[in-house]
């Protein structure tokens, strides 16, 4: 059973680049054909994916992301990082990593994942 944390600061200054990282256990992140993912949940929102990246280090991105959003991972540590820059009040939310078979539509369902963190609430404040 493959098991996902995500870290990360709680709250973030505007402008600051937020970085948070997901740890997984139970299961290689370079292992089959997996995305794993980071996707978000604003106040009054759905989930939006905010990228992903694939057992072979193949990243995916928001469009509207795109420019200020890097993922990365450290196979040694088993885990993946999310980057985004700039950030703005609008970027409070709820941030999740998880794990899914194919990669999943920028605004989808919380089925299109198999597996999930228990989440991380960030919030951007001055």
């Amino acid at each position: 059973q493959v098991q996902l944390q995500e870290s990360g600061p709680g709250l973030v200054k505007p402008s600051q680049t937020l970085s948070l990282t997901c740890t997984v256990s139970g299961g290689s992140i370079t292992a089959y054909s997996y995305y794993w993912s980071w996707i978000r949940q604003s106040p009054g929102k759905g989930l939006e994916r905010m990228g992903a990246i694939t057992d072979r280090g193949r990243t995916y991105y928001n469009p509207s992301l795109k420019s200020r959003t890097s993922i990365v991972r450290d196979t040694a540590k088993n885990q993946f990082t999310l980057n985004l820059s700039v950030v703005t009040p609008e970027t409070t939310a709820v941030y999740y990593c998880t794990r899914a078979d194919s990669l999943p539509e920028v605004e989808t369902a919380k089925s299109a994942y198999d597996d999930w963190g228990l989440q991380a609430q960030v919030t951007v404040s001055s």
